[in-house]
């Protein structure tokens, strides 16, 4: 194995590890801590705000871990495929970076909510700031998925042109970023079905497939 090759393999599997710390939190942040927190009342919402304090600040501090984790698997990615495909690498960074971003918003807001909870303001004004800033977390997270499912696509370009990953890996990819742009634009024109959440199956079979190969495989030779 020689030196660049080597090197390689190093870069795929720190990216792995990074997509991977990406999805652990992302899954715990959602699935344990969020609707612990965050509910469709507003007025249960700043109770919870308040005499769940803690588990309100762990949520936050995932949210944080998604975003920096979401910025580092984009560059690592960047540095993984620029000498295989510039223009595709740059687009896969730029749009990484872009979802993380977004997120962003939704953790401003979960810090906010936090500050608005413990105000002297009256009962009735925090639970409309904190409504107010519960859609911008749930919106923050619909946009954002317009940015999550482009960076699919150009990762699924380069695996599929480059053959370095299996060719079935990218297609998959490319199916599951074109499902996420499909499910938003759907979602946000008022449509309500199985299918539309159906869209996204692709993507979640292509990141931890991704995930794996990464972490076990590294990336193929160029040969």
């Amino acid at each position: 194995m020689d030196n660049v090759y080597k090197n390689q393999v190093q870069t795929a599997r720190l990216t792995g590890i990074f997509y991977l710390l990406l999805a652990i939190t992302g899954m715990l942040g959602f699935l344990v801590f969020h609707s612990k927190i965050y509910v469709t009342d507003p007025a249960i919402t700043l109770e919870n705000l308040t005499s769940k304090e803690s588990l309100a600040r762990a949520r936050l501090v995932f949210e944080l871990l998604i975003i920096v984790s979401q910025a580092l698997t984009a560059v690592w990615f960047y540095k993984l495929f620029k000498d295989i495909n510039g223009w595709a690498a740059w687009a896969l960074a730029i749009w990484g970076m872009m979802n993380s971003a977004v997120i962003m918003m939704s953790a401003i807001s979960m810090g906010a909510s936090l500050e608005v909870a413990s105000s002297t303001q009256s009962i009735e004004d925090k639970v409309v700031l904190i409504n107010l800033l519960g859609m911008l977390m749930k919106n923050a997270w619909g946009v954002g998925s317009l940015f999550f499912g482009l960076w699919l696509i150009p990762m699924g370009h380069i695996i599929v042109s480059s053959n370095r990953m299996p060719r079935w890996l990218g297609i998959t990819l490319i199916m599951g970023g074109v499902g996420y742009l499909l499910s938003t634009f759907l979602k946000y024109a008022g449509v309500t079905s199985p299918l539309v959440d159906a869209l996204v199956v692709p993507a979640t079979v292509g990141e931890l497939w991704i995930v794996g190969y990464l972490l076990i495989f590294g990336i193929r030779t160029s040969k």
